[in-house]
């Protein structure tokens, strides 16, 4: 009787510690994704997510290809239900670029794959970006002018800046950067 009751017993607080850690996966997998914004633009896959805490600048060095833009900034993505793709190269037989040297901080901005574009300093920081005061990866240049690094990784990058493709009109935009 007494390995009956001890047997059931034991069965009881395994059972329990079994939901508690289901439980507990399930509570970090919604947390997680709540955190990952998602969509698909016209073919282009976007899955972005905040980078927590300082990225290593080393990462964004190197040639980085526009394959997608997104009209408007990170918050507004992440509200959008269907965002819109609005990105046409304006570059004839190649690919609009944006080329960073981390070692020299200084990058150049959108320009043709073919064509050299002037070299423009900029200091990295980490911490609250004074044009939209939230606490992220940034590169400062021009005084007062900043590029929000939202993500990155080993083969694409999403920024956020007012740099121009084309002849647009400075509006701060979505972009996303694929390694070359």
């Amino acid at each position: 009787m007494k390995k009956i009751i001890l047997i059931s017993g034991l069965a009881l607080i395994l059972s329990s510690c079994v939901v508690s850690t289901a439980g507990k996966v399930v509570k970090t997998a919604v947390r997680t994704t709540t955190k990952v914004v998602k969509g698909t633009v016209k073919g282009v896959s976007w899955a972005v997510k905040k980078a927590e805490g300082k990225i290593n600048e080393n990462r964004l060095d190197g040639d980085w290809k526009v394959v997608g833009v997104y009209n408007g900034t990170y918050e507004e993505f992440a509200k959008d239900k269907d965002p819109d793709n609005n990105y046409e190269s304006k570059c004839s037989d190649s690919f609009e670029q944006i080329t960073i040297n981390t070692k020299k901080e200084k990058f150049r901005p959108f320009h043709c794959s073919g064509e050299k574009e002037d070299w423009v300093k900029y200091k990295f920081k980490f911490g609250k970006n004074p044009q939209n005061k939230e606490k992220e990866n940034y590169l400062k240049y021009n005084r007062d002018k900043t590029i929000s690094i939202v993500d990155v990784t080993s083969k694409t990058m999403v920024i956020e800046s007012e740099l121009l493709l084309g002849n647009n009109f400075p509006k701060r935009r979505l972009y996303l950067l694929e390694k070359i």
